[in-house]
């Protein structure tokens, strides 16, 4: 862990996961950091190392930002944060790290979460991304989940992935995680193609429901509720006087309410897909 840097305090942790969420390509209405700072916020969780930004970003691209506070002036870099969350009543510790995807030296970045969760020797690694598709922001978002481990994938009942074509830094992760024999599990949020730049809490709350289902832990989620009732609310203003989109909203409604579950399986494996080669 070359380019780790830890606080003074390095935690102890019982049978940990590891939940990694990036800013970014991989976070469409930023529905995956948000879904990971929840779940770190409701339990107190305690940063205790980063990854240092020096060799992985090209800050001409990912500049860092200046602000004044009460000390002065401050400059704030990319920053990849590894946070521990110790808490009894959910019967298991949790890492969560979120970071911003990088630009450079994705495999030397990779191999600082792998010596990570070499370090804690994690149980396994569940990773948070978004994608925009054709879903309707009046209904529950839909969530995609891939396995990389054959134990795992019949474990949790989950999809294995097939997926080919261009990749981010998730992909990446996962693929040096299964070569390192550990278990993990990739979550994508949907999130409407018709508001793509939006923030969506309704995206980060399925996520973090699914979390819950993943790992049989409960999460408090009122804050992320009430957000995605507001953000419906606000939505459905929005579009109001535009027809087109209005029509196109009902046509989503009406395919989801036929259907009565959210979509799945072969189409929303090809909307992921797309996605992800749209984005290279």
């Amino acid at each position: 862990m070359e380019h780790v840097r830890w606080t003074d305090d390095r935690p102890e942790l019982q049978r940990p996961v590891m939940i990694l969420a990036f800013e970014g390509w991989n976070d469409a209405g930023e529905s995956a950091s948000t879904a990971s700072r929840h779940i770190r916020d409701q339990f107190a969780g305690e940063e205790f190392a980063t990854i240092d930004p020096e060799l992985f970003y090209d800050f001409n691209t990912t500049r860092p930002i200046v602000s004044l506070d009460g000390d002065g002036r401050k400059i704030s870099w990319p920053a990849n944060t590894f946070a521990a969350v110790s808490n009894p009543d959910i019967g298991r510790d949790l890492i969560v790290m979120v970071g911003v995807e990088p630009q450079l030296r994705w495999r030397t970045y990779t191999d600082q979460i792998l010596a990570m969760a070499e370090e804690y020797d994690v149980e396994m690694v569940v990773s948070l991304g978004a994608l925009i598709a054709d879903v309707v922001h009046s209904r529950p978002a839909t969530i995609y989940s891939a396995g990389y481990d054959a134990g795992l994938i019949e474990e949790l009942d989950l999809e294995p992935s097939s997926y080919e074509g261009p990749t981010g830094i998730v992909g990446v992760i996962h693929d040096g995680l299964q070569s390192s024999g550990f278990g993990s599990v990739s979550l994508w949020g949907t999130v409407p193609s018709y508001v793509p730049h939006a923030t969506s809490p309704k995206a980060a709350l399925a996520l973090v429901n699914r979390v819950q289902q993943l790992l049989g832990i409960p999460i408090p989620t009122t804050a992320l509720e009430i957000a995605s009732s507001a953000y419906e609310r606000q939505i459905s203003e929005l579009i109001n006087d535009d027809q087109e989109t209005l029509e196109y909203v009902a046509n989503l409604e009406n395919e989801y309410d036929n259907s009565m579950r959210p979509e799945s399986g072969d189409k929303l494996i090809q909307e992921l897909e797309q996605f992800l080669r749209d984005r290279d």
